[in-house]
């Protein structure tokens, strides 16, 4: 594996068809199989219950009260490859159903989407549309963040174990979940994006997730491999991107890479 890209999901999700339902036996990183079937009884029980509990737990506006009644129904759900299923600005600016046959194979093996439900996924991995973010406190488990720091302890540095660059573009909810450290946070990198006008810089949101979508889609089409955060940098610079060492990674903080954007899109 030349790379691994950290991602968090997106609350948007596409419309499965009725179909396959879910099999967590035939998701990626297996050693998650037993702590997701916990949080998924743990899930579809609470939204088999009270509805307007369910919709507190989860953080669910009263527009948004039909989730309740899609994860009452995640085991019989039809599902999509993650890589289908998450929508959103960073999705649609990363664009994987655009990428040629080399590079969707990179992403394949490359991306790996953090999630409340499930932890981790890969983009092929079948799952179905579900919400619950990575800041609910799930009955009986808890907070979430904290229950999948447990467990992808145990699981992520073996993903990451090879001699390789581990890029974080994760929002500070699913980073939360699990920090690389070690020599493994030597050769990990952060991105900030930031919007320079008139000779000032602002930190971005929305234009953050289409920034870094667009950057990880040009870093796939490239086929470039960085193995660290300086050969990263290098890659970015001559991928047209403007970017700044804003800090440099030790045992304990990965490194911090911004990006510059004078166009907001």
């Amino acid at each position: 594996m030349p790379f691994l890209v950290l991602l968090p999901p997106s609350e948007g999700k596409a419309e499965a068809p009725e179909g396959a339902p879910l099999n967590l036996a035939e998701l990626s990183l297996p050693g998650l199989t037993e702590a997701r079937e916990r949080v998924l009884s743990a899930l579809v029980e609470l939204c088999r219950g009270d509805e307007d509990d369910a919709a507190s737990v989860l953080g669910l506006s009263r527009g948004l009260r039909g989730e309740v009644a899609r994860n009452a129904g995640l085991r019989t759900a039809g599902t999509l490859p993650a890589g289908e299923l998450y929508t959103g600005v960073l999705y649609d600016a990363l664009a994987l159903g655009k990428l040629d046959e080399a590079a969707y194979g990179r992403a394949e093996r490359s991306l790996l989407v953090f999630s409340g439900l499930w932890g981790a996924v890969r983009i092929g991995d079948r799952i179905p549309a579900y919400r619950c973010s990575g800041g609910v406190k799930l009955p009986p488990l808890g907070a979430l963040g904290a229950y999948w720091r447990r467990e992808l302890a145990e699981v992520l540095p073996r993903e990451a174990a090879a001699d390789s660059l581990v890029l974080d573009l994760r929002s500070s909810a699913y980073a939360a979940s699990w920090k690389p450290a070690g020599e493994v946070a030597a050769r990990t990198a952060t991105v900030r994006v930031l919007h320079e006008k008139d000779g000032k810089r602002s930190v971005v949101s929305h234009f953050n997730k289409a920034t870094k979508g667009r950057l990880v889609r040009d870093l796939l089409n490239s086929g470039a491999e960085p193995a660290t955060p300086g050969e990263l940098f290098e890659v970015l610079g001559g991928l047209g991107y403007t970017v700044e060492l804003a800090a440099e990674g030790t045992a304990r903080k990965p490194w911090q890479l911004d990006v510059v954007v004078t166009e907001l899109h």
